[in-house]
């Protein structure tokens, strides 16, 4: 059962002039909690800090958010996810001359499901991303591109679909980061500069391999690049590493690389 906070008092009730609602003037964060701790806190407070001035939110707005975790009791294992809106507005796209955010923290129960970290199927979207790097990387709340990209299958054993910009290159998951080993050994992610969202878990990743003495290549890559790679994966703050073991008729299995990521991540994470 979901608990959830509007400004800080227990209310699922949001004003339907609210400008989250009208035109996704917002951001949000979606967190881990294991044993009743948040998952990388500071990554995620640090990626909304930026949005928010991105988005030229008042500069308390993170304090304040602050203050409303701290309000909160957390045990066991669950998922905080954290919306900030510009708040209520009138007509038309201006800024309100004084900005009030309303902030929501929705808490759902989230027993950690370890069933696909062997291997999930993928497969290519043919949605594309628009390319706009004014809002590449922050977690705004304008994610009709995922959707749509999600739209385009059913098929319950597809876990995950890969999406391009408009130019033909790789970006990310429709929910997740994505990387790729070569028969060197080299690991490869894509550039999220023009478009894509900066994933917490994937910026830890890369801080990851640096430490394992793995070079991590990051640029403008095209989905033929994965069809040659040794290991493929996908990562979130929620879902940590998903190995894939099947896209588009291709066969993988984690490799080394994978096998030493997910042991990090249960030696600093679990």
């Amino acid at each position: 059962m979901h608990q959830v906070w509007l400004n800080g008092q227990l209310s699922d009730q949001i004003s339907v002039t609210d400008r989250g609602i009208s035109y996704g003037d917002g951001l949000f964060e979606t967190i881990r909690i294991r044993d009743g701790k948040p998952e990388l806190l500071d990554a995620h407070l640090a990626r909304l800090e930026k949005g928010l001035a991105v988005l030229r939110f008042p500069a308390e707005t993170l304090e304040i958010v602050k203050s409303d975790l701290s309000t909160l009791t957390l045990s066991g294992d669950a998922v905080l996810k954290l919306v900030i809106t510009r708040g209520q507005g009138e007509r038309g796209y201006a800024l309100p001359l004084t900005t009030q955010p309303s902030r929501v923290m929705i808490l759902s129960p989230g027993k950690n499901d370890n069933s696909k970290a062997s291997g999930i199927r993928a497969r290519f979207c043919d949605y594309r991303l628009a390319i706009n790097p004014a809002l590449a990387g922050i977690k705004h709340l304008n994610r009709l591109e995922q959707v749509m990209a999600r739209s385009e299958w059913t098929d319950p054993d597809i876990s995950e679909g890969i999406v391009c910009d408009s130019e033909g290159f790789l970006v990310e998951g429709t929910m997740s980061n994505l990387f790729w080993v070569s028969a060197s050994g080299t690991v490869f992610t894509p550039g999220i500069e023009r478009c894509g969202v900066s994933g917490v878990m994937r910026d830890f990743l890369i801080h990851c391999l640096a430490d394992l003495g793995i070079e991590c290549q990051v640029g403008l890559y095209t989905p033929e690049a994965l069809l040659s790679a040794s290991e493929v994966f996908f990562c979130n703050s929620l879902i940590h590493i998903w190995p894939v073991s099947e896209l588009e008729g291709r066969s993988f299995s984690p490799g080394p690389v994978i096998q030493q990521l997910q042991s990090r991540l249960k030696q600093v994470l679990v």
